[in-house]
Parts: structure tokens; C-alpha cells; sequence
């Protein structure tokens, strides 16, 4: 790590997103309770979430402190304390997602700071999609775009296959359709 770049945390997914902290000492605890470092008000954080520390060689290490939901590093499960690198993925209780940076990178963005330019739209009544001003081409199909309208509005929820099927062949009865048609339409 470089001497004159100060690490940070940076809250990209949760109620907490947006939100960046300094790391000027340590230990350095987050949790919900008044006198942790970094507050996280979420009954689903616990009192004394993790720590973090700097190693004698200037490294950061965190530490799951026995809380009752979890923490995760890079979507692995924390078990007692790991060293961090540049841009390692916290996730505490799978509700918050904070990004360690230790570098000049720059910092990450929370998915709702992404510039419409790069969102995806769809025109519902032409039943046309574009990714910010460009129209996707060739069309969709009728069926793929019923299916990326439904993923769409489904928001990052999950869809059943009942859902899928009902959406994307509402005239058709639901046994009729084949676990193959699904997929060779998600495929497309």
C-alpha cells in the first residue's frame, strides 16, 4: 500500500450505500452499538459486527466478531480474521456491502449512482430496448422480450418458472412448456 493514500470503506449495496469512512486508526470496529467506530443502525447488524487492524507490516486484517448474521469477504463466509486487499467486498448480514480501497483506484460506485446512459430502458408500448440512447438490434422476439420485461420489473428478485412461463407464454398451459424451451430461451 502506499504511504500517502489513506484506505477507506465504501458502502455500495444496502441503506448504507453512498456512504465512505475514513480509516485514520485502528482497531476500527463497525457495528450498531453507540460506541463502535462506524455505526451501522440495522437490527440485523450486530452490536460489534467486525473489526479491523493494521498488521506490523501495514496491512488490514478483519475480523468476524462472532456476530449472529455473518460477514462475508468476496461472497466467501468469514471465519476469525483474513487479511484485506484492494478492493475486497465486505458484506455484513448480506444487507450492507462495503468495498475496502486501499489505493488510488477509484472508488467504487453504488449501482444507483451508474449514469442512465448506461441503464437499460424499455419502451413497453413498441416493445423496443436500449441500453442509454442505443436501440438493442436486431429486435427481440416477442418471447425474449416478454422474458427480459419480467426480469426486468422483477428488479433483481427472483422469477419462478411459473412466473416465466406465465409471462412469457400467458395463452399456453403451463405443462406444455419444457424445461429446454426455458432455457434455450434465456440462452438467446
Amino acid at each position: 500500500m502506499s504511504e500517502n493514500v489513506t484506505p477507506k470503506l465504501v458502502a455500495t449495496r444496502g441503506k448504507f450505500a453512498r456512504q465512505s469512512w475514513v480509516i485514520e486508526r485502528t482497531p476500527l470496529v463497525i457495528g450498531r452499538e453507540a460506541d463502535c467506530d462506524i455505526i451501522l443502525n440495522d437490527p440485523k447488524i450486530s452490536r460489534q459486527h467486525v473489526r479491523l487492524t493494521q498488521t506490523a507490516d501495514g496491512r488490514f486484517q478483519v475480523e468476524d466478531l462472532e456476530s449472529r448474521n455473518g460477514t462475508w469477504v468476496n461472497g466467501m463466509r468469514l471465519k476469525g480474521s483474513r487479511l484485506l486487499e484492494d478492493g475486497d467486498e465486505l458484506d455484513l448480514a448480506r444487507m450492507v456491502t462495503i468495498v475496502f480501497v486501499a489505493s488510488e483506484i477509484t472508488e467504487p460506485l453504488a449501482p444507483e449512482e451508474i449514469q442512465e446512459s448506461y441503464r437499460l430502458r424499455l419502451d413497453r408500448n413498441a416493445r423496443r430496448v436500449f441500453i442509454g440512447d442505443r436501440e438493442i438490434l436486431p429486435p427481440l422476439s416477442v418471447p425474449q422480450y416478454r422474458l427480459l420485461e419480467l426480469l426486468f420489473d422483477a428488479n433483481g428478485g427472483i422469477c419462478t418458472r411459473e412466473d416465466v412461463v406465465s409471462a412469457v407464454w400467458p395463452d399456453d398451459v403451463s405443462d406444455g412448456i419444457s424445461e429446454q424451451a426455458i432455457d434455450a430461451l434465456v440462452r438467446r
